[in-house]
């Protein structure tokens, strides 16, 4: 779950981490009461969960003066379709250099991946891209509690020894939030000292309860209500709905689709042993997705039988068209009872995904 700025900053600085000092407010009219309190200029920033909120609109500069309409003035945008609720006012830096660090799990070495370099900003995936080697990295077994010194020294370079400190929290706070990437882009050096002018804290979803969040908010309603049914499903941007039993031919699936210049609209594993009510909700689940024109079920009956997802398939009544695949436990059963009712049955993953293709062109 993906953090929102003036979230991940409270949990750096907690972390002994310097930011800047600022306050959260949910109207125009609440920053009145902070204005004495900031200096004569600040920023405002929205509170939005999209990249390049900046170059958006998201980022307004403003005064004692004309604050309260600036923050009038973003509250009533909306950033890359996100409207905005909340605005981060914190005191403007005296910038005087801009480094980049993160920390991220690698899941190729199973590692804490660690970056430093000293041309940190908004541009920082330009330089990643065209000088790599700009970038300083690092690996470091997640057993460990601490960077070495010697690691620090390596990615530092020429960097003030100030920033060694940040990079040794950001740490700590990566691991001790379960985290998958903690970010700070950029870190400021100022006449004050170093300070994280941004900030970005994703944790792993496996993790929620264990850091006491309840809800995951990343995830949409229908993805919630896959959840309550133990769905594995992932949302995509295609027009074909997937339903399967088994993440290998699920995925096989999605990977059939691609190859024959299809769009599949999401990943849904019913799993192992569904019964007639699971599959109906899967289809109605998929079904429901705006974008869906037509619904490919490719399930293989060992402990879930073929006359029980034929059932729910049924059940579900949906409008959409539904090419079916099944084959294993009950099979002849399950194709009888699809087939009496007019839906189209295929012999072959294959065949089912080539028609659902040619169906939505």
């Amino acid at each position: 779950m993906k953090f929102l700025e003036h979230e991940a900053k409270s949990v750096f600085s907690e972390n002994g981490i310097p930011v800047p000092k600022g306050f959260l407010i949910h109207s125009a009219d609440e920053l009145a009461g902070y204005l004495e309190q900031l200096p004569p200029e600040f920023v405002l920033k929205a509170q939005v969960d999209v990249g390049g909120r900046g170059k958006a609109g998201g980022i307004l500069m403003a005064d004692r003066k004309n604050g309260i309409e600036n923050a009038k003035a973003l509250f009533g945008k909306s950033i890359k379709g996100v409207a905005v609720k909340e605005i981060l006012a914190e005191e403007r830096l005296e910038i005087q250099h801009e480094y980049y660090a993160s920390i991220a799990v690698d899941r190729s070495t199973k590692e804490a991946l660690i970056l430093f370099t000293e041309e940190g900003g908004v541009d920082i995936e330009i330089l990643a891209r065209e000088r790599p080697s700009a970038i300083r990295r690092a690996s470091l077994p997640l057993l460990m509690t601490d960077i070495p010194p010697f690691m620090l020294r390596d990615l530092l370079g020429e960097a003030p020894r100030e920033a060694g400190k940040v990079l040794q929290s950001l740490y700590t706070a990566f691991c001790r939030k379960d985290a998958i990437l903690a970010e700070i882009n950029p870190l400021v050096a100022t006449p004050a000292g170093l300070f994280a002018a941004d900030a970005k804290l994703i944790v792993d979803d496996n993790a929620l309860r264990r850091q006491g969040i309840s809800c995951n908010r990343d995830m949409t309603d229908r993805e919630r209500e896959a959840e309550r049914h133990g769905f594995s499903y992932v949302e995509l941007e295609g027009n074909i709905g997937v339903i399967g039993n088994g993440a290998g031919l699920t995925m096989a699936t999605l990977d059939l689709i691609s190859f024959f210049k299809g769009k599949a609209a999401n990943f849904l594993d019913v799993g192992g042993g569904a019964d007639q009510e699971r599959v109906m909700h899967a289809v109605r689940l998929v079904a429901g997705v705006p974008s869906v024109k037509v619904i490919i079920v490719n399930l293989l009956g060992g402990i879930t039988r073929c006359d029980e997802v034929a059932r729910g398939i049924i059940a579900a009544g949906i409008s959409q068209e539904v090419f079916v695949r099944l084959a294993g436990t009950n099979e002849e059963e399950g194709r009888s009872l699809l087939s009496e009712r007019g839906y189209r049955m295929v012999g072959s993953m294959e065949e089912a995904v080539r028609a659902a293709v040619e169906a939505v062109r």
